[in-house]
């Protein structure tokens, strides 16, 4: 299972177009010197805010879920709403990505926000950055027929590609960074408590 996304900038030109990986299939085009102003405005707005109080750092994010068709689900986060679904041999009709695609694509788009952020942060130039991430699963843990085999990933690989006129050494530097500051990077390798309740409803 294979997930990639793309995102483009080149500081010499006016203009450059992100592939929007949303269910609209929409393009968002942005200068390499809006992207940096925004970084740069983000980045001191949050330093403010956090300075006036570490609790203001503290954020809350949700999403709520409803079964629809076979195994399909609509998704909303905020205004936003997708679906998701299953391929045919695990019942269902293909309609959007799996559940573990979602996830590996949250991976991917995670590390393009940090990627950007401490690129911006070190002063480090990205011309292009292509994100990678495949995951393997074994089945046997969904189904139960191995109750020794973990349901969910057992491992992922990841690759990344960055074009841009700086030194290999200072992407290496860059690439640790970003992974020790991922969000979604965080969730993938540390252990998060879950507090799960079930209400029947009439």
């Amino acid at each position: 299972m294979t997930v990639t996304a793309q995102t483009t900038s080149n500081t010499d030109t006016t203009t450059t177009s992100n592939t929007d990986t949303t269910n609209t299939g929409s393009t968002i085009a942005i200068s390499a010197e809006d992207r940096a102003a925004r970084l740069a405005s983000a980045g001191q707005a949050w330093n403010e805010r956090i300075a006036a109080s570490a609790k203001n750092a503290q954020l809350v994010f949700s999403a709520k879920g409803s079964a629809q068709g076979s195994v399909s689900s609509v998704i909303t986060a905020g205004k936003h709403t997708f679906t998701v679904d299953e391929p045919t041999p695990l019942a269902g009709d293909d309609a959007a990505p799996n559940p573990v695609e979602y996830a590996l694509g949250a991976f991917i788009s995670c590390q393009i926000v940090v990627y950007r952020l401490y690129a911006h942060n070190l002063g480090l130039t990205i011309e292009s950055l292509d994100v990678s991430a495949e995951g393997d699963l074994d089945v046997q843990g969904l189904f139960g027929a191995d109750e020794t085999v973990r349901p969910g990933l057992s491992a992922v690989r990841v690759n990344v590609e960055i074009t841009g006129p700086d030194s290999d050494e200072a992407y290496q530097e860059l690439q640790k960074t970003v992974d020790a500051h991922c969000p979604v990077f965080d969730i993938f390798t540390n252990p998060t408590p879950i507090d799960v309740t079930v209400t029947k409803t009439n």
